[in-house]
């Protein structure tokens, strides 16, 4: 579901013993003298990572956003194009997310100093007429909108260009119909990728979904990914109604199990169920978590459920209210769960849990070997102010 270049696959490994990570010394080898705690680590900004909704801003408007402690203003100028630049005005640090959009440009609402697109100043109203202006402005972000998403890329411009986007048929396709998220929760974001790909806590949401038996068929893992394969198997319990219209038991007529298929591959998340009774896709999930402020302790989940229309007219529209209420109680239950795994993380000051599972084990391996050190915000800034060409960074034509 997304374009990249595909890693030689694993050889299937589960948790069978004598796999490597299997069960016997797990805890210890994850927690190995000299490891680099998993929750000390960055998420690398050489991606596309989502910021904001693209409903939530119209044209003329301008909206704070962040990413890994870096303060983004983005606006959409008259002519539709959005635009992200450093929250802070070259001149008094000023947050340009509360300035006034003109045009394609962004005035500062102190001193009214104005930038364009790009990031370069392009009107400081006091200034005499002759004199030297500032050699600089601040940072432009590249920006892509897709999916009723926008996209920014905080690393390194120069890698923007041919850095792929996820690839989301289904979120374009008429027979679907997408259910959008976008909440905060207060966790480092390999605690969320843990959480969806570690099928084995169904437990947790046993009021909502009913007795769920996760059997794990097998996984596949490189060094960019790792998916697993769960048959999802129904043992009774009462099951909310919105989980049965989500995953299309009426084509089977009854509570059947279903083929759900998760994959992390660096630095998204997908899933995707497929009732065993169907052989076609009920729905998929795509889902990008981006570290809000500096420490990466805090995300901003964003998500996309992309669910087949049945063949019914109007059947889906008619269960989407009950469909909303349903996944927002199992995030509710998820969010916290993961956002007590941080509190317990915050508390010890290390990361203390003895994990067993070889499959967690092995995407902990992925996002600790792909990830970046943390660095202060401030030093982006500096980094910045430092290189020639800053406010040159430009930004990508939307596709």
């Amino acid at each position: 579901m997304t374009e990249e270049a595909n890693a030689t696959r694993g050889t299937g490994r589960g948790p069978e013993a004598g796999a490597p990570g299997a069960v016997d010394g797990t805890a210890a080898g994850d927690r190995a003298a000299g490891a680099t705690d998993l929750r000390r680590v960055g998420i690398d900004p050489d991606f596309w990572y989502p910021v904001a909704r693209s409903a939530s801003l119209s044209r003329g408007k301008v909206r704070a956003a962040s990413f890994a402690g870096r303060r983004i203003a983005l606006y959409r100028g008259d002519g539709g194009t959005v635009y992200a630049l450093e929250d802070r005005c070259a001149h008094r640090q000023v947050p340009l997310s509360l300035g006034v959009v003109e045009g394609e440009t962004l005035r500062c609402c102190y001193h009214a100093w104005a930038y364009r697109g790009n990031g370069r100043i392009s009107q400081i109203p006091y200034l005499p007429k002759g004199a030297p202006r500032p050699p600089r402005g601040v940072r432009a972000y590249p920006v892509r909108e897709r999916y009723g998403l926008v996209f920014v890329f905080p690393g390194d411009p120069a890698l923007a260009e041919a850095a792929p986007l996820p690839v989301l048929p289904e979120a374009d396709s008429p027979r679907h119909r997408t259910m959008m998220f976008a909440r905060t929760v207060r966790c480092h974001y390999s605690f969320l990728h843990e959480n969806l790909l570690d099928m084995n806590h169904q437990f947790l949401h046993r009021g909502v979904l009913g007795r769920i038996h996760p059997e794990l068929l097998g996984y596949d893992t490189d060094p960019r990914s790792v998916e697993a394969r769960y048959l999802f198997v129904p043992s009774g319990g009462r099951k909310d109604r919105g989980a049965g219209l989500l995953s299309a038991e009426g084509k089977g007529g009854a509570s059947t199990p279903d083929v759900v298929t998760i994959r992390t591959a660096y630095p998204y998340q997908t899933l995707q169920a497929v009732p065993e009774t169907s052989g076609t896709a009920a729905f998929s999930l795509w889902a990008a978590y981006v570290p809000v402020d500096a420490e990466q302790r805090v995300s901003r989940v964003f998500g996309l459920l992309m669910i087949a229309k049945p063949a019914l007219p109007g059947a889906l529209h008619a269960a989407w209210p009950l469909i909303r209420r349903f996944t927002e109680r199992v995030f509710a239950q998820d969010r916290m769960a993961v956002e007590a795994e941080q509190r317990a993380w915050d508390e010890q000051g290390a990361d203390l849990n003895q994990e067993v599972f070889p499959l967690i084990l092995d995407v902990r391996k992925v996002l600790r070997e792909n990830g970046v050190p943390l660095a202060p915000a401030d030093s982006w800034a500096t980094a910045c102010a430092d290189a020639d060409g800053c406010a040159d960074a430009g930004r990508v034509t939307p596709t």
